[in-house]
């Protein structure tokens, strides 16, 4: 017996197509060398409204003496060792100590 029509099913080729897109762009964001040519500011403690100065374990002059790592108020982590004057304000350091109402000095 033969079959009908009805039970074959036809099969066409089938096409896949994959399409991958490049999109290249430029950014602006700073990368690990370009952060090394900032002076960025640490915080090293602070003083409550009705107390003395509270130290936290984040000092530069100690950092640079035993070569220990701080943190700057950016996020960066690093071994201070080159003289600061030498470099501009990290313009992320800069505007975190302006939003915290502190004064800067003009470089």
């Amino acid at each position: 017996m033969e079959p009908e029509i009805s039970d074959l099913t036809k099969v066409s080729s089938v096409t896949s197509r994959v399409e991958t897109e490049l999109v290249v762009t430029s950014s602006t964001e700073l990368d690990d060398e370009n952060h090394e040519r900032f002076t960025h500011i640490v915080l090293e403690g602070y003083t409550p409204k009705d107390g003395e100065f509270v130290a936290l374990d984040n000092s530069v002059v100690g950092a640079m003496i035993n070569s220990t790592p701080v943190m700057a108020l950016c996020g960066k982590v690093w071994v201070p060792g080159r003289d600061p004057q030498k470099f501009p304000i990290c313009p992320t350091c800069k505007e975190i100590a302006a939003s915290l109402g502190w004064s800067l000095p003009s470089n």
